[in-house]
C-alpha cells in the first residue's frame, strides 16, 4: 500500500491549518481558556459551513464524500491547533443526528471512561453507546450529571449515571489518536523553536547534546506514531488502530513532557501553551480507548496469531 498523501489530501490539510491558524489563533485559545473551554458557536458552525463534521457523509447527503483518511488529516490539525470541544463525537453523529453535520448543534457523548462526559454544559444532545448503536439523550433528560474538576481548562466534564460499558468507536478511538498526533508534532515544533531561540552560555541551548537528544526523541516519537495512524485510517483494521492510539498517546503525552523540559521553568507558567498541550494530552490517553485497554488489544492480537 502507498501512504503518501496525495496533492489533494495536502490541499485539505493545509486549507484546515490556514483556517484554524485565522480563526483559533493564540489570542482566541487564550479566550477560551478564561471562558473555561466552553463552546464558541460562531466557530462551531464555521467548521460545520467549512465540511469539518461531514466530511464523511456522501455528496447527496450535503458531505464531501471523503474518507477515514481525509478525518485523521483534519483532527490531526485540529490536535495542532488544540481546538476545543466535543469534536469527535460531534463528526461521528453526522449523518445520525440532525444538526450534526452543519455543526448547528453540539453534540457529545461518554467516553470509555465510566460515565464522564466532555463539555456536557455546551451539548444539545448526548450520544449514549449501547454495543453497535447510538442513543441520542437530551441533556435535560439526564438531571443527575454532576460537574467534575477538569485536568483540562479547555475541556469541562461532567459525570452521568454509569450505564453497561459499551465497545469503543474504532473511527472515534482513531480520531483521538490523530488529536494526540498533532499535538506530539506541535509541541516538537515548539521545543525546537525554543531550543534555537534560547540562549545560555552564550549560545542557543539547541546546540547543547541533552537538548538535542530530547527534541530528535520527540521526533522519532511524532513520526512512528504518524505511520501508524495514517496506515490504520487506510486498513480500518481495530487492532492496527488500537495501536495507532497507543502509540500516539505515548508520543503526546511524552512530547509535551519533554518540550516542558527544553522550555524549562518558563513552560510550567500559565502564560505557555505548552502546559495546554500537556493536560490535553494526559485527558485524551484516557478517552475512547485508555492505554492499558489498547495494550489488551495488541496482547490478545499478539495471542491469538501464535
Amino acid at each position: 500500500m502507498d501512504f503518501r498523501l496525495t496533492d489533494d489530501q495536502r490541499a485539505l490539510r493545509r486549507g484546515v491549518r490556514e483556517l484554524l491558524a485565522g480563526r483559533f489563533g493564540p489570542e482566541v485559545l487564550r479566550a477560551a481558556v478564561d471562558r473555561e473551554g466552553a463552546v464558541d458557536r460562531e466557530l462551531w458552525r464555521e467548521l460545520g459551513e467549512a465540511g469539518f463534521f461531514s466530511l464523511r457523509l456522501p455528496e447527496s447527503q450535503g458531505g464531501a464524500g471523503l474518507g477515514l483518511p481525509e478525518a485523521v488529516l483534519v483532527f490531526e490539525e485540529a490536535g495542532r491547533a488544540l481546538l476545543n470541544g466535543p469534536l469527535v463525537a460531534t463528526h461521528v453523529a453526522a449523518g445520525r443526528v440532525p444538526g450534526a453535520a452543519d455543526g448547528s448543534r453540539v453534540i457529545t457523548c461518554g467516553t470509555q471512561l465510566p460515565a464522564l462526559v466532555p463539555h456536557f454544559a455546551d451539548a444539545d444532545a448526548v450520544v449514549v453507546i449501547h454495543g453497535s448503536a447510538l442513543r441520542v439523550r437530551d441533556p435535560k433528560d439526564l438531571p443527575h450529571a454532576r460537574p467534575m474538576r477538569s485536568m483540562d481548562p479547555l475541556t469541562p466534564l461532567h459525570r452521568i449515571s454509569a450505564g453497561p460499558k459499551a465497545p469503543p468507536l474504532p473511527d472515534a478511538v482513531l480520531l483521538t489518536a490523530a488529536e494526540q498526533l498533532g499535538c506530539a508534532a506541535r509541541a516538537t515544533e515548539m521545543a525546537v523553536r525554543y531550543a534555537k531561540d534560547r540562549e545560555q552560555f552564550g549560545r542557543p541551548i539547541g546546540g547543547f547534546q541533552a537538548v538535542k537528544h530530547l527534541c530528535a526523541q520527540m521526533l522519532v516519537r511524532t513520526e512512528v506514531a504518524r505511520a501508524a495512524v495514517y496506515a490504520a485510517a487506510v486498513t480500518g483494521d481495530f487492532t492496527e488502530i488500537a495501536g495507532a492510539k497507543l502509540l500516539a498517546d505515548e508520543a503526546a503525552v511524552r512530547g509535551a513532557r519533554d518540550c516542558l523540559q527544553v522550555f524549562g521553568g518558563m513552560g510550567f507558567t500559565w502564560e505557555a501553551d505548552v502546559h495546554l498541550h500537556l493536560k490535553r494530552a494526559w485527558l485524551r490517553a484516557r478517552m475512547w480507548l485508555t492505554f492499558a485497554e489498547a495494550e489488551e488489544v495488541q496482547a490478545e492480537a499478539l495471542a491469538s496469531a501464535l
